[in-house]
């Protein structure tokens, strides 16, 4: 069977926000089950609780953010996500001290060593709850376009397009099928980046504040300015597939199908899911008595603990 995850204690870590500059301290605590990811910033004279909930997706500048209808906001919780996907946590409480979860390195690595280090222990008997996709779901904006289709399993596409000579020296496209391959090993060290000459329009919208080469990939008109190169030859479109991962989790389970697009972003991604939302003959609830019921790309989840 497979169950529902959360995590076996608290653990907790602090880094600095990309966008905000701010400290924050972030505390990762064990849910009950079919609660969700549910965030709660403690800054705040009264602490609120925002669910992971792609309607309450409602600021996509250079992130995903929640924004509740009071106006709290959690922000730059794409990577966090991606990094709950890659474990299959379900049930978890982010407490945060800021507006946004920190930046860490710049990827999922350090999330998936936090987590890693509370321990994942499974919920039985509450079977994990899956979203299985049964008709083709479509997007597009201009040139840009994201989908869902049917497919036993969970497998990725993307493909980006930028005319820089980084860029051009880089593979811009990645499939990756999680039945063959690890998210750990292949998506989630993979770094955001961002290039010089936007810099100081960012900081002029109070974003980017917290950026440096310690936590993003710099790139000038030329080359890459971090001085141990990039992790993978195609680490540009590996994490742009990090994000779409942590954007499509903001959903609250995992997807059986096939995610594929073209320059897609956080806006087009969470696009992608309200429409699946409003399309309820597109896809269904499922859950898997066995495991060898479930399709293998899940089989490959990282090992957990038992209750």
């Amino acid at each position: 069977m497979i169950y529902q995850r959360t995590l076996k204690t608290v653990i907790t870590a602090s880094g600095v926000g990309l966008h905000s500059g701010d400290r924050i301290r972030l505390t990762l605590r064990p849910a009950p089950v079919d609660s969700g990811i549910v965030f709660c910033r403690t800054d705040l004279p009264e602490p609120c609780a925002l669910k992971a909930d792609p309607t309450l997706v409602n600021d996509t500048r250079l992130s995903s953010t929640l924004v509740n209808p009071q106006g709290v906001r959690v922000g730059t919780i794409e990577h966090l996500m991606s990094a709950f996907a890659g474990l299959g946590i379900d049930n978890i409480v982010v407490e945060m001290t800021a507006q946004e979860t920190p930046i860490m390195d710049g990827s999922a690595a350090p999330f998936i060593f936090l987590l890693q280090s509370a321990g994942i222990i499974e919920q039985k008997p509450a079977l994990k709850k899956f979203i299985r996709i049964k008709e083709p779901l479509y997007v597009s904006e201009g040139d840009k376009w994201v989908r869902l289709d049917p497919y036993e399993g969970f497998k990725v596409k993307l493909s980006i397009e930028f005319n820089h000579p980084v860029f051009r020296r880089s593979p811009q496209t990645v499939e990756v099928d999680f039945a063959q391959r690890s998210y750990i090993d292949e998506i989630a060290r993979a770094r955001t980046f961002g290039f010089m000459h936007e810099v100081e329009t960012m900081r002029n919208h109070g974003l980017g504040l917290g950026g440096n080469l310690d936590n993003a990939i710099v790139i000038d008109d030329e080359y890459v300015l971090n001085q141990d190169g990039l992790r993978f030859p195609d680490e540009f479109v590996r994490h742009k597939l990090l994000d779409a991962i942590g954007d499509l989790y903001i959903i609250g389970h995992p997807l059986i199908a096939a995610f594929s697009g073209h320059k897609s972003g956080h806006a087009l991604n969470n696009q992608l899911l309200r429409v699946l939302l409003s399309t309820p003959q597109a896809w269904e609830f499922v859950t898997f008595q066995s495991s060898d019921a479930a399709p293998s790309s899940f089989h490959q989840l990282p090992e957990s603990m038992t209750v």
